[in-house]
């Protein structure tokens, strides 16, 4: 399928006015025309194609994407609603209520404001926490109205209303609303209001009673911005973006999600077809990128997949709501307070999920679980820590701890592990499935990934690959080896050698520094080309480090093996010959296939991400 154009299904409401005939295209008989139902699967208004046959019966599983997959049917439904009359007060119920009580789905939608005449508004939850109680008694007088809020709205704000959340759209209003794929309503006023038989709507107190959200509401826009333009709201079934062109703009459609596409402003042209206002376009998951051109305002609809990422340190517990597509929608961090005990720290992990879960308007129910990179010895089949220096911790299982705490499926692994997988998935390595990462740090961490998937070893113990030996009874390492790999091509390491240097030879410029201590692993890297001893330390540190990436390319034989650390700051410097002496060296030499160096390109966010990508399938 390409790129094709959706015909709407028109709802006849006596609520409805023209516009949507008038201004924006829509062709029907139908008069008023309070909705058109742009995208829809729904058994109640279907959408179709240009030659009359429904997308639902055209497009593939391929072409709705991957995160399709795991819903029941169709996820979404989006639409324009144009209300000349004020519309009922009413609420949706929440999967949980719907499915035992309605053989449904609930519903969470999202209004975009698309025009809004002088004055007119919306109401939409409490204006503080009431009594069941207040609220029927509200109902039963035709008060209601008093205990909302209400919004007076303008052209381009954005209102995301959680299933439970009473609401109601006022005259003069016309919105784009995206919405899970369900029609299920309760309404609990609607003015008197007949219908053109002279019948009253039928109303829903009851199961209304027993859905209402009954807390204050409180409005917080998203105010997010992405590569694809203004992030408007998140869910599992749906994600929105407004995206605004002027000139030229490229989108990709990855084989995760489709698009679609709402003309809710101006014109152009999608992929070289004509765009006018009101206009739905379907581009198929897999698509690649297309083409936007002319001064446009579109609101995107896509089905994506959130996780949260943790990266648990020493000091700080770093965390992230990542997408499928390893976009960092927001990020936060919390100190770790390890003096608190394991129980503590679990205890702030879970504080902090549930902080950024809330910052971007998700539940435990959106989110496709929890990832953690931990520092030390890490069994991440039973999510249990068998040893953490920096932590103190023996034994604990964290997993299981910050589950209960958040509700929230937990993985876990090494910290090192972790930060490989990220940058296996989303940064330097991204496309390649075998990949070796060294850690060039105050130690030297690794982490293997083989067939895109961690290689960890019996209870998650494997990949120290800093303690492999190169120099067999040499330098002293701090795990009680001699000769390891981390003894001499951490950057601890590589500061010791430069002291030494510099104490044994009192004519080396890099005293120019003007203190032994103020030696950083990137002093000998400084006076290289000027000083034969800085020369030295920087060769002997790249002959024992390209021994040990050696090493690992013939065990491993990846298609790539990452650095990263402060001491892949010297990019070229460091990597060319490291390539060199590799090439070199590697068993069979150009016969077999070639490995090549990379620096990182993560840095901070790799843990976050690769966290998040222990849950991505």
């Amino acid at each position: 399928m390409e790129i094709v154009k959706l015909y709407p299904e028109c709802k006849e409401i006596i609520w409805g006015g023209t516009k949507l005939k008038d201004k924006y295209g829509k062709q029907t008989d139908k008069s008023p025309v309070a909705e058109s139902w742009e995208l829809s699967f729904h058994k109640d208004g279907p959408t179709r194609l240009e030659n009359g046959e429904t997308l639902q019966e055209t497009a593939t599983a391929a072409e709705l994407g991957k995160n399709c997959e795991g819903f029941p049917f169709f996820p979404m439904l989006t639409k324009f609603i144009d209300a000349k009359q004020d519309l009922s007060v009413q609420v949706h119920p929440s999967d949980e209520y719907a499915l035992t009580n309605e053989n449904s789905f609930g519903k969470t939608e999202m209004w975009y404001i698309v025009e809004a005449e002088k004055g007119a508004g919306i109401y939409l939850g409490f204006k503080r926490a009431v009594t069941k109680a207040e609220y029927e008694k509200a109902i039963a007088e035709h008060t209601l109205t008093e205990l909302l809020n209400f919004f007076e709205v303008k052209a381009g704000e954005c209102y995301f209303i959680p299933s439970g959340t009473i609401h109601a759209i006022g005259k003069g209003c016309l919105i784009c609303e995206i919405q899970q794929n369900s029609n299920l309503t309760y309404r609990v006023y609607d003015y008197g209001r007949k219908d053109k038989n002279g019948n009253e709507r039928e109303l829903h107190v009851e199961k209304a009673l027993k859905v209402t959200n009954l807390g204050k509401y409180e409005y917080t826009p998203l105010g997010l911005q992405t590569e694809q333009g203004e992030l408007l709201g998140l869910s599992k079934y749906f994600t929105t973006t407004a995206v605004r062109v002027d000139g030229e703009k490229i989108l990709t459609s990855d084989g995760n999600s489709f698009k679609c596409l709402t003309c809710v402003n101006g014109g152009g042209t999608i992929d070289g077809k004509p765009l006018a206002l009101g206009d739905s376009w379907f581009v198929p998951a897999g698509k690649g990128a297309f083409k936007i051109q002319g001064k446009v305002e579109l609101i995107m609809a896509e089905v994506r997949k959130y996780y949260v990422g943790i990266d648990l340190g020493g000091t700080f517990i770093k965390g992230g709501i990542v997408d499928d597509l390893g976009n960092i929608v927001c990020q936060d961090k919390t100190p770790t307070e390890s003096e608190k005990g394991a129980d503590g720290v679990a205890s702030n992990i879970a504080s902090l999920a549930k902080s950024l879960m809330k910052k971007v308007g998700l539940t435990k129910d959106d989110i496709e679980g929890l990832g953690m990179g931990v520092p030390g010895m890490i069994d991440s089949k039973n999510g249990t820590v068998i040893y953490s220096n920096n932590l103190n911790w023996k034994d604990f299982r964290i997993g299981e701890k910050v589950s209960a705490l958040t509700g929230l499926r937990v993985k876990i692994a090494n910290d090192a592990n972790v930060a490989a997988l990220g940058e296996v998935k989303f940064g330097a390595a991204k496309g390649c499935e075998n990949a070796v990462m060294l850690t060039l740090g105050t130690g030297v961490g690794g982490g293997v990934v083989a067939e895109g998937m961690l290689i960890e070893g019996n209870k998650s113990a494997g990949a120290e690959l800093g303690h492999s030996a190169i120099v067999a009874g040499g330098k002293q390492c701090t795990c009680g080896r001699k000769g390891c790999l981390e003894a001499y091509a951490s950057a601890t390491a590589l500061i010791r050698d430069t002291k030494e240097a510099m104490t044994a030879h009192k004519d080396s410029k890099m005293w120019e520094i003007g203190s032994i201590d103020k030696v950083t692993g990137k002093t000998a890297f400084d006076y290289k080309n000027s000083d034969p001893y800085a020369k030295k330390v920087v060769e002997d540190y790249i002959y024992h480090l390209a021994c040990g990436i050696t090493n690992f390319a013939n065990i491993f034989r990846p298609e790539t093996v990452l650095l990263g650390g402060g001491v892949c700051a010297q990019g070229d410097e460091l990597v060319k010959p490291l390539q060199a002496l590799l090439d070199k060296d590697i068993f069979a030499g150009e016969l077999g296939p070639q490995v090549k160096i990379r620096i990182a390109e993560l840095g901070n966010s790799a843990g976050l991400l690769g966290a998040a990508a222990l849950l991505m399938k």
